[in-house]
C-alpha cells in the first residue's frame, strides 16, 4: 500500500520556473509541494518504535491475565500511532481551491480568494517548533480584507527544512507560485 502522504508531488519539485505551477489535470487534489524532512520522519519513526514496545507490553500483560492493563497499553499505542501519522501529515498543502496549513492538532484551510499574498520574510523563527527563536526565513501567508496578523506557514528551521536550505527555497517558491497562479486565475475567471 503506497503511503501517499510521505511522498511530495514530484512534478511540483521539478517544474521549470517559466512554466505554470498548476500543470495538473486534477487541480482540486490536495498536494504537499515538498517532501517531509528527516527530523519529522525520524520523530515519527521514534514514536512508532515506542509503540511497538507498548504493544509487546500489552501482549505480555494480557498473557499475565490483567486485561485492564493490556487495554490501557493498547489504547496508548493507538494514540501514539495516530500521533505519528498526524506528525507525518503536518505541513502546507495546496490545490486549486486554496492553501491548507496542517498542524498537529488542527488544520486550517484558506481559500485563494481570501489570500492577499504568500511571501518569504527574514524574521525570528522557532527552532524545531520549540520556544527558542533564531534568525531565519519564514514563508508567511498574508490574509486579505482585515484578515489579521500574517500567519507563518513554514520556516527554514522547522522539522521539514532544518539543514536543507535549498529545499526550503524550492518549497517556498512553489507555494508562492501556486498562490500567484491561483489568484490570477481567480481574477480572470
Amino acid at each position: 500500500m503506497p503511503l501517499t502522504f510521505l511522498t511530495a508531488d514530484r512534478e511540483a519539485d521539478t517544474f521549470p520556473a517559466s512554466e505554470t505551477p498548476l500543470p495538473f489535470e486534477q487541480r482540486d487534489h490536495w498536494r504537499r509541494p515538498y517532501r517531509p524532512g528527516p527530523w519529522r520522519v525520524g520523530g515519527a519513526a521514534l514514536l512508532l518504535l515506542l509503540t511497538a514496545y507498548l504493544l509487546i507490553s500489552a501482549v505480555i500483560i494480557a498473557m499475565a491475565g490483567a486485561s485492564s492493563g493490556a487495554l490501557s497499553c493498547a489504547a496508548a499505542a493507538a494514540v501514539m500511532v495516530a500521533t505519528a501519522l498526524r506528525l507525518l501529515r503536518m505541513g502546507v498543502w495546496v490545490s486549486g481551491r486554496g492553501l491548507r496549513h496542517t498542524g498537529l492538532l488542527r488544520t486550517v484551510t484558506f481559500r485563494w480568494e481570501r489570500v492577499a499574498g504568500v511571501r518569504t520574510a527574514q524574521q525570528p523563527v522557532r527552532w524545531l517548533g520549540l520556544p527558542r527563536t533564531v534568525q531565519g526565513q519564514a514563508l508567511v501567508l498574508v490574509r486579505g480584507r482585515g484578515g489579521g496578523e500574517p500567519r507563518v506557514l513554514l520556516t527554514d528551521r522547522n522539522a521539514d527544512f532544518l539543514g536543507r536550505r535549498e529545499a526550503f527555497d524550492r518549497a517556498a517558491d512553489v507555494i508562492e507560485s501556486w498562490a500567484d497562479e491561483a489568484r490570477s486565475l481567480g481574477r480572470s475567471g
